[in-house]
């Protein structure tokens, strides 16, 4: 593997200590007691559902990452823990017909985002249900969010619920409104008119 030589903080970043709640719409309060979360979509004859347990009981991890946001704040060493996307996938894979090629992540009060599967799957991503060793709150997500770490903040949607799986990309809220639809910190892909047209379709 080639080494990372990019700097550790991104252009147009700078560095915080704190951890900023920023949400759109209103903070969801979510019990785990008839939490579901649903996966269905392209390549899946039958929609999946797992409870709170079950999905926990995939499996765990910790993962210590850098975290950025588009409105230009990062936050170095944040602890997470959770259950990762690599024990997601294969109870979603063995049931496929065909690959998606994209993921459309949906979340308690409506909130979407997209992601490339190869984005998606990428190594010590998780859907994280602690950070800096507490549970999180319900304004940062709790009691789970899905951590795309290498991506612009709002690639890892807070109060995650499902998973449509998506024959072709698509958009999700924010990219829809202007944001850039791969989000990618290093190349400061912060807004639409950088990829060349705002409504260009991703092939």
């Amino acid at each position: 593997m080639a080494e990372d030589t990019r700097p550790r903080l991104p252009a147009g970043q700078f560095l915080t200590e704190r951890f900023p709640v920023l949400t759109h719409g209103k903070t969801q309060i979510v019990s785990t007691d008839d939490w579901q979360f649903r996966v269905w979509g392209y390549g899946l004859e039958d929609e999946i559902v797992f409870t709170w347990d079950e999905f926990i009981a995939l499996g765990g991890m910790e993962i210590e990452k850098d975290f950025h946001c588009v409105t230009t704040w990062s936050r170095y060493d944040n602890r997470w823990k959770g259950v990762p996307i690599s024990a997601l996938w294969p109870s979603i894979e063995t049931e496929l017909s065909e690959k998606p090629k994209s993921l459309m992540f949906h979340c308690h009060g409506g909130y979407t985002t997209n992601l490339r599967l190869e984005e998606a799957l990428v190594d010590g991503n998780l859907f994280a249900t602690h950070h800096d060793d507490e549970k999180l709150s319900n304004e940062h997500g709790g009691p789970m969010r899905f951590v795309c770490h290498h991506l612009y903040a709002w690639k890892s949607p807070k109060w995650v619920c499902g998973i449509e799986l998506l024959e072709h990309d698509k958009r999700g809220f924010w990219e829809k409104h202007g944001y850039h639809n791969s989000a990618d910190p290093w190349s400061e892909e912060r807004y639409s008119y950088q990829e060349g047209e705002a409504d260009k379709a991703v092939k």
